[in-house]
């Protein structure tokens, strides 16, 4: 499974576009790209590098539950978020800022606090799954994050903007597409990857399905200039077998409530990999 995503990152660097942007941090960027990964071969964790999984499962718990701080996503046992609160300068200068770690609306806010034109807000997860159950046939079973409307509230406006519930009743499995509009190869994907794999493990639980195929879908993909040394590091190494997901939700379908599941209830059984390789976050 993680063949694909270094055959990726490899295109980017022998053939990406030397791209400028908002960053200030060159990037090699290739448009549009797609990687498939089977959810019951395997949880597909990158193994040439240590996977963060802790700051994983922590954002995604931190996003159902509708989390706007930076202190509440490291309480969860995510730090990705600190520096997007307090040291993007744009956002520091925003009005809309409430103060120390705080960060508008983020992809939490929009998943579970949707404004609509009347000024009210809606849970777009508790939607999700109610239609799931009521309409499994449904091609409409997505969740958006991109609401330019309010970005100017927002610390960062979503990097993956939306993503799509498919289900074949025959089988009965779920499949998840994902749509990311900017993917930071070395850093973000991997870890956006590990995410929604994740969320489809947590939302098949909830429906009674078994995830099947994970689909990535990427815009701008591209891997920043200042990475360039550690991906051609990881690049060398070869894959190890994927780990498998080790999941406890007995209090969230108890509960009917997928934000009860707790960081302690998830973890990689069987998690093999290379040594970590750290590099910078483009703020």
């Amino acid at each position: 499974m993680e063949e694909e995503y270094l055959k990726l990152m490899n295109e980017a660097l022998m053939s990406g576009a030397r791209q400028r942007n908002r960053t200030g941090i060159d990037s090699f960027m290739i448009p549009g790209a797609m990687l498939k990964f089977d959810l019951q071969k395997g949880f597909p964790a990158v193994t040439t590098k240590k996977l963060a999984f802790n700051a994983v499962k922590g954002e995604l718990i931190g996003f159902l539950r509708g989390y706007t701080s930076a202190a509440q996503f490291r309480e969860l046992g995510c730090n990705i978020w600190n520096q997007n609160a307090n040291e993007n300068q744009a956002w520091l200068a925003n009005s809309n800022r409430t103060g120390v770690d705080d960060l508008g609306y983020i992809y939490s806010k929009l998943w579970t606090e949707m404004p609509n034109p009347e000024g009210e807000s809606w849970n777009q997860i508790s939607r999700l799954i109610r239609d799931i159950r009521a309409d499994p046939t449904s091609r409409r079973l997505i969740v958006s994050a991109w609401h330019p409307e309010v970005f100017h509230k927002a610390a960062l406006p979503p990097c993956h903007v939306l993503f799509q519930v498919i289900l074949d009743q025959e089988e009965k499995v779920l499949h998840l597409n994902m749509y990311q509009r900017s993917c930071d190869l070395f850093l973000g994907v991997p870890f956006n990857i590990a995410s929604y794999s994740l969320l489809a493990h947590m939302l098949g639980r909830m429906t009674g399905y078994t995830p099947k195929w994970f689909t990535w879908f990427g815009g701008d993909c591209h891997v920043y200039e200042n990475h360039v040394e550690q991906v051609w590091t990881q690049l060398s190494r070869e894959p190890l077998p994927p780990p498998q997901l080790s999941l406890e939700m007995g209090t969230a379908i108890e509960n009917d409530n997928i934000a009860l599941v707790e960081p302690e209830n998830i973890s990689l059984i069987n998690y093999n990999h290379h040594p970590p390789l750290t590099a910078p976050m483009a703020v």
